[in-house]
């Protein structure tokens, strides 16, 4: 093992860990966190076999395999962003809704309350 691969696999052993925890404890949706502890273990694979991205580069026919690594990195950022952002999207368009709901509620609880009082 050479020297880098040990900080590799204390970085992809401490983050599963982490993700674990934050799961355990109901800080992290379990959906997020499976994205979460894939990356920690794809970090151990590459902790414990480098040589799979010089592979990998190899493969897709890219000169310096490393940058492979950050171009994942930058496509699958970019990819959980626009994810987020639709989830984010999707429970803003909830609580509108919601509160749509709740002021005819409330529209209609005082109107009767109007109706009850002038017939008294």
């Amino acid at each position: 093992m050479s020297s880098f691969h040990i900080p590799v696999l204390f970085v992809g052993l401490v983050l599963a860990l982490g993700i674990l925890y934050l799961l355990r404890r109901d800080h992290l949706y379990i959906r997020q966190g499976v994205f979460w502890i894939a990356i920690a273990l794809l970090s151990l694979v590459f902790g414990f076999a480098p040589y799979l991205i010089d592979v990998l580069g190899g493969l897709f026919g890219i000169a310096y395999p490393p940058t492979l690594l950050f171009l994942v990195a930058i496509i699958v950022l970019i990819v959980k962003a626009l994810f987020a952002d639709i989830a984010l999207t999707k429970m803003r368009r909830d609580m509108r809704r919601i509160n749509q709901r709740m002021a005819l509620l409330e529209s209609g609880h005082q109107d009767a309350a109007k109706s009850d009082d002038s017939k008294n």
